[in-house]
């Protein structure tokens, strides 16, 4: 009985020994797989954070391309615009009237026919101001305190929209 204990007795702690390290090993093998995980959920949050910024550029691209290509479309739009003075002269009335004559084109292929605004004039009006007033093609022009205020907000907008895309 003796003996076999002395045989068991090492088959025994080689068991134990052997389980021993199993269970370190399946700690460390844990722990190892815990440090993976962790960095790639990094990853993943690193790759979900540029793949919104590449969408969020892509859109600012094409908004911008879109502005850029509708300005230029805007820009090939012009006014013809021609007057001059007519006198109506009858017996006992002398009429002066400034007839001012306005055509719209793009590029050069016109869009509308000549139309034409009789103004009667006053003596001492100012005629320039006159026809930019009745004009119905040009838009009212603004004043250098309104193109630089409108500059600015421009200018604003674009340094916040520079700054999300950055």
């Amino acid at each position: 009985m003796t003996a076999m204990l002395w045989i068991l007795l090492p088959l025994f702690v080689a068991a134990g020994s052997a389980l021993l390290a199993f269970y370190i090993m399946q700690a460390k093998l844990e722990v190892a797989v815990a440090h993976e995980r962790e960095s790639l959920a990094e990853a993943r949050a690193t790759i979900k954070s540029q793949d919104r910024l590449i969408d969020e550029k892509v859109v600012a691209a094409e908004e911008s391309t879109r502005r850029k290509a509708l300005d230029e479309f805007l820009g090939d739009f012009r006014v013809e615009e021609r007057h001059y003075m007519r006198e109506n002269k009858s017996m006992f009335l002398n009429r002066k009237a400034l007839v001012l004559q306005e055509r719209l084109y793009f590029r050069n292929i016109p869009l509308s026919n000549w139309v034409e605004h009789e103004m009667v004039v006053e003596e001492g009006s100012d005629l320039k101001n006159l026809a930019s007033q009745c004009s119905i093609f040009s838009t009212r022009s603004l004043s250098s305190d309104e193109v630089r205020q409108n500059a600015k907000l421009l200018k604003a907008k674009e340094h916040a929209a520079q700054a999300r895309t950055a």
